[in-house]
């Protein structure tokens, strides 16, 4: 059976996971729009820019979710739990701490910044799990 991507679904489970991501930051850190206030200052376009980007990425990675979804391991509930894992070791820990001076797996920030940023994209998973299912 062909499992094709429902963009709809897709894109409204990276809205979602997006404001639960943000979410886990104001919970977490107190702080409401921080990865869109350092996008915007790291590129010098500001806030608004950073929330557009910041929105836009969660969207892209709800539909990449969707098109290898068919391909991972798991039940539906554990297939977007191991892709956002994977996700945040791969282009967070290893490619994003370094570039904005944090080091590897973010070694030189408070030592709870990665715990958080997997929380965090853990909770983004949750509207995957919802909204994206793959047919067997």
């Amino acid at each position: 059976m062909e499992n094709k991507i429902n963009w709809k679904n897709a894109i409204i489970a990276g809205v979602l996971g997006t404001i639960l991501f943000d979410l886990a930051g104001l919970v977490l850190a107190g702080q409401w729009w921080d990865v869109p206030a350092l996008l915007g200052e790291k590129t010098g376009l500001g806030l608004a820019y950073g929330v557009f980007g910041h929105y836009s990425n969660g969207i892209l990675l709800a539909i990449l979710y969707s098109g290898i979804a068919p391909s991972l391991w798991g039940p539906n509930w554990v297939r977007p739990l191991t892709f956002m894992a994977a996700e945040t070791i791969a282009l967070v820990w290893f490619f994003m701490f370094p570039l904005l001076g944090a080091g590897i797996g973010g070694v030189n920030m408070d030592p709870m910044v990665p715990v958080a940023s997997m929380i965090r994209h853990l909770l983004f998973a949750v509207p995957l799990i919802f909204l994206v299912k793959v047919k067997n």
